[in-house]
């Protein structure tokens, strides 16, 4: 399960780079567009930061897997969305510098950020970060258990072998259906602390005064820009986000039950 959630995120998050890069550009405090920063944003730091959802995928699969039979999807969800926010809020700290043209390359993000704000400086705005995560993934998770039973009852319905993998287990394209309305559901409830976390992380290319904190940004942009702001590329956010849990959900029952099978033919 480590492995193989591992390696579907980090392919994933690789192919729907760009998507999420054009997200960050949209909610950014002075709405920046690639005429500002250059089509190369599109793509800068995306092997490096791709890297990080690696161990992303590989520690919130691995906790979900391993707490879920003692303590349930919810308390799975939750402690596989905090464990991996450990390497998630220093991979959207970078990542999003580099894309609003804060730094040119990923070697001299890391290298700046550690010399001008320490350790702490990777994990700026990482309040907003766990409570976005936080209840996307229990959102994510605890609905796609709720989708995938109920459509395993549907097939048993339909005259599948009662108990048999063969009629009941999901295929790959209803897996990655699974994933992309679990996402869909999940990034509508979190979209306006998304915005909020993006704001935070990336204020630095702004030259207004700072916010103060995570209320301070989110009443700031009611005040001055209007509710409406804080749903600030939810299309964007959208068509990643599905898409990222789409071929996640899609691709890690399909790696694990090939890793099982090599192991089992040792």
């Amino acid at each position: 399960a480590v492995l193989a959630g591992g390696v579907s995120r980090s392919l994933a998050q690789a192919l729907l780079y760009p998507v999420d890069a054009l997200r960050t550009l949209a909610q950014t405090r002075d709405g920046r567009t690639l005429a500002d920063v250059g089509v190369r944003s599109l793509v800068r730091g995306c092997a490096q930061t791709s890297s990080f959802a690696l161990f992303t995928g590989g520690i919130q699969f691995g906790i979900f897997g391993a707490v879920n039979p003692r303590l349930g999807p919810l308390a799975a969800s939750v402690a596989g969305a905090a464990g991996s926010c450990l390497v998630s809020v220093p991979q959207e700290v970078i990542k999003q510098r580099l894309i609003t043209g804060i730094y040119g390359s990923f070697r001299e993000a890391f290298c700046e950020i550690y010399r001008t704000e320490g350790v702490r400086g990777f994990y700026s705005a990482w309040k907003p970060t766990v409570s976005r995560n936080v209840p996307f993934v229990i959102t994510t998770f605890t609905t796609r258990d709720v989708i995938r039973e109920r459509l395993v009852r549907f097939k048993r319905r339909r005259g599948g072998r009662d108990g048999g993998d063969g009629a009941t287990a999901l295929s790959p394209a209803e897996n990655v259906g699974v994933g992309i309305t679990s996402a869909l559901v999940a990034g509508l409830v979190t979209q306006p602390i998304d915005v909020v976390k993006t704001r935070l992380m990336t204020q630095a290319a702004s030259s207004q005064v700072p916010y103060k904190s995570a209320f301070d940004c989110a009443a700031s942009i009611v005040r001055t820009e209007g509710w409406t702001r804080l749903y600030s590329g939810l299309r964007q956010r959208s068509v990643y986000m599905c898409g990222l849990w789409g071929i996640t959900f899609g691709v890690e029952p399909l790696l694990r039950e090939y890793i099982e099978k090599a192991a089992a033919d040792r």
